[in-house]
């Protein structure tokens, strides 16, 4: 994809795939804004993932998560106490925000921050009613049935 990507032809010719176009430009402009601070995204098991923040310098109260319709938002503020005169400042405290689109059925159960890393633990939790189910083959009378409890239930009394 270039930089100049455009989706419309793409609108003229699909049907409810909205979403998957958003992602894609957002994603690329995501691109054009600083990847600071670093990030991992880590699959930790079948349905489960990690994102890894490096965010050193920032405390707890400096960090904002927010997660909402699909798209987790972090935001980093610190305040600047101008204690000292640095001759080399490498360890940069400067605001920052990181989005991230989630998947359906994605959602966070938890965040921790330790040794300057914030972690972000996400699960996939797919309902019941969407999971692929094995549909029995049955018999003749198997169909019987099943088109008599399709019946509305208004030509029932008659």
């Amino acid at each position: 994809m270039t930089a100049n990507s455009n989706f419309a032809p793409l609108f003229r010719s699909s049907v409810g795939f909205d979403r998957v176009f958003n992602l894609l430009e957002n994603a690329q402009r995501a691109r054009s804004i600083s990847d600071w601070p670093p990030y991992d995204i880590a699959k930790t098991g079948e349905d489960t993932y990690r994102i890894t923040v490096a965010v050193a310098g920032f405390s707890q109260d400096d960090l904002d998560l927010t997660y909402q319709s699909n798209l987790l938002t972090i935001i980093g503020k610190k305040e600047e106490a101008q204690q000292s005169e640095y001759l080399h400042r490498g360890i940069a405290g400067r605001p920052f925000e990181h989005r991230f689109e989630l998947a359906d059925h994605v959602r966070v159960v938890g965040a921790g921050l330790e040794n300057g890393l914030l972690s972000i633990e996400l699960i996939r939790e797919v309902p019941e009613a969407m999971k692929p189910r094995k549909i029995s083959i049955g018999t003749e009378k198997t169909v019987s049935v099943s088109k008599e409890l399709e019946k509305p239930k208004h030509q029932e009394a008659a």
